[in-house]
């Protein structure tokens, strides 16, 4: 468990947060939202509370009070505005991800029992054909784009204005509303298809015990700007990034897209960011073919080595043009939902870039642990943060078991499904599914899920992560999925086997193959080198390559059973 670093404030629901934080940070900016290039909009702190407590007030004029309200849309400061003008005094509010179909969200909004929505552009065309359904209750559609009421449709920006005008007229239901920080105020889906997908039901408890949490050991402050990037109805970003940045008082900008993090990172001079590995990774190779192309990668990477148990802060001074091509001011990088390569982590750390990695779950509000300037170490997700209790059980010779873990951000329970709640939390610990192991100085390091290790024939545990990561190091695998295949009637004669998803383009270049007999036996051999970096029984013996990506949820994550399935049905070598 970690030591509290730094000085937090107190909060005893968001509600609570939001007064405490208008009264310090009120004139600073909370927003700064681009238009067009080179034009911008800001809203101050106290702006942000005045459109909260008025949309707030606007929705319960709407008979909305105590009632269930989705928010989906990409990441905006309306989406915020909603989320918090809902959970704040009004109801229960229904984060649902912007990448669904049309038919699976039709099945959450029925599932969840929403009465309102706020919505982008995006999503109006099939949002308004929901709501004719008899099978849910939505009853009133909210754009977070329009300007004025349309038939059937109301404006967010004009329900503020209504707000606004309620308020001056003494209406003081929202503003005057009581939390109850123990009851569910948040419903959010865990991945998966709409029918396993569980309801992790949430409480303001549950949120600001972990935002106190991550506030005492990260050196976050209201100087700081946050680049808004992974999907916002995520709890990872929904907690770090959005109402961690409005707890400490703190700026928001909006990523344009991928291909713009760094151009976004300059532009707005961001100094913390919450991201998964695949952006570090990116923003890595971008780096390097600067380098490369400046012909500067050789010296710098003696500088590496040359300067390599230097302080942090040396380091930045000293690889200054690495930290200018990512707008000079970053801080703090926290790297989550997958896991982080090590040596990319040790690489952004010998150039003086603070790049931690964090862990946690949907059902613990998010955050388990997370890396710090003080508690670090290479692969590990740092200590639990302080109000959580972590343990390892039924642990192997290795000392690797599952992760469980005890405190006041473990959810309440998954909704209508006590079942599944028993199975989950047992004695008030929580039970993860991850597998970990914790070293004799706390340090937690995550080996994998406990449901898609394998389990050879002489009990020797394989985890599929691990292996991935490495396949995917091969230049031109954009990404791949280890499986063990039962090579006899014997259940228990199983091999290691790995499906590869490659750029062709890129293949062909690097290694100057033409056909696909040749692609496959050169990515075999590349294969084979990874065979000669272990032990024997971990070696991978078979080989599918294919150009389509894997089956995965929308969080990105690899859907393991419906890619075994998929693999069952191909005999090729090679799929397209």
């Amino acid at each position: 468990m970690s030591k509290k670093l730094y000085d937090y404030m107190e909060i005893n629901d968001l509600k609570d947060m939001l007064k405490k934080t208008r009264e310090l940070y009120g004139e600073r900016l909370a927003y700064k939202i681009k238009i067009e290039e080179g034009k911008y909009k800001t809203f101050t702190h106290n702006e942000v509370r005045n459109m909260i407590d008025a949309l707030g007030t606007a929705l319960i004029n709407l008979g909305l009070k105590n009632k269930r309200i989705a928010v989906i849309g990409e990441n905006r400061y309306e989406w915020e505005i909603a989320y918090l003008s809902i959970v704040c005094g009004t109801g229960i509010v229904v984060p649902l991800d912007k990448s669904l179909p049309e038919n699976e969200l039709e099945s959450l909004i029925q599932r969840s029992e929403i009465e309102a929505i706020f919505y982008t552009d995006k999503h109006a065309k099939y949002i308004e054909r929901i709501r004719y359904s008899e099978k849910n209750k939505l009853k009133h559609l909210i754009s977070m784009e329009i300007d004025k009421h349309t038939e059937g449709v109301y404006s967010q920006k004009e329900l503020i204005e209504v707000g606004k005008k309620l308020l001056k007229e003494g209406n003081r239901e929202f503003i005057d509303a009581e939390i109850n920080p123990d009851e569910m105020s948040i419903m959010l889906f865990t991945s998966g298809t709409t029918s396993a997908s569980k309801v992790v039901a949430l409480s303001h408890r549950n949120i600001c015990s972990n935002l106190m949490d991550i506030a005492s050991v990260l050196d976050v402050t209201s100087d700081d700007t946050f680049l808004s990037v992974l999907p916002i109805h995520h709890v990872f970003e929904c907690t770090v990034g959005f109402l961690f940045s409005l707890y400490k008082g703190a700026k928001t900008v909006f990523c344009d897209g991928i291909r713009h993090i760094v151009n976004n990172l300059n532009e707005y001079q961001v100094t913390v960011m919450a991201c998964v590995p695949a952006i570090y990774e990116r923003i890595f190779k971008i780096i390097r073919t600067k380098l490369e192309k400046e012909g500067k990668l050789e010296e710098i990477l003696e500088n590496e080595e040359k300067y390599k148990d230097y302080p942090m802060q040396n380091k930045k001074e000293i690889f200054k043009e690495i930290h200018d091509m990512l707008g000079g001011k970053i801080k703090l990088f926290i790297s989550g939902a997958a896991a982080l390569d090590n040596k990319i982590e040790e690489k952004y750390r010998l150039l003086g870039l603070n790049l931690v990695q964090g862990y946690g779950l949907t059902e613990t509000s998010p955050v388990v642990g997370v890396g710090s300037n003080k508690y670090y170490r290479i692969g590990s997700i740092g200590k639990s943060v302080p109000s959580l209790e972590t343990k390892v059980v039924d642990k192997n010779s290795e000392g690797i078991g599952e992760l469980i873990v005890k405190g006041p951000s473990v959810m309440l329970g998954y909704y209508k499904d006590e079942k599944a709640t028993k199975e989950a939390i047992q004695d008030g610990w929580f039970y993860t599914g991850d597998l970990a192991k914790i070293d004799e100085d706390g340090y937690i390091f995550i080996c994998g899920r406990k449901k898609s290790v394998i389990v050879l024939k002489n009990g020797k545990n394989i985890f599929p992560e691990e292996m991935e990561n490495l396949v995917n190091k091969i230049e031109g695998v954009k990404e791949s999925f280890v499986f063990g295949k039962q090579l006899s009637e014997d259940k228990e004669d199983i091999k290691i086997n790995v499906k590869i998803v490659f750029d062709r383009e890129v293949v062909k270049d690097v290694y100057k193959v033409k056909t696909d007999e040749e692609i496959y036996n050169y990515l075999l051999g590349e294969i084979k080198k990874i065979n000669k970096t272990m032990p024997s029984y971990k070696a991978i013996r078979g080989m599918l390559l294919t150009e389509e990506p894997l089956i995965k949820t929308t969080t990105n994550k690899i859907k393991r059973q419906a890619n075994l399935d998929a693999i069952k049905k191909s005999k090729n070598k090679i799929s397209r």
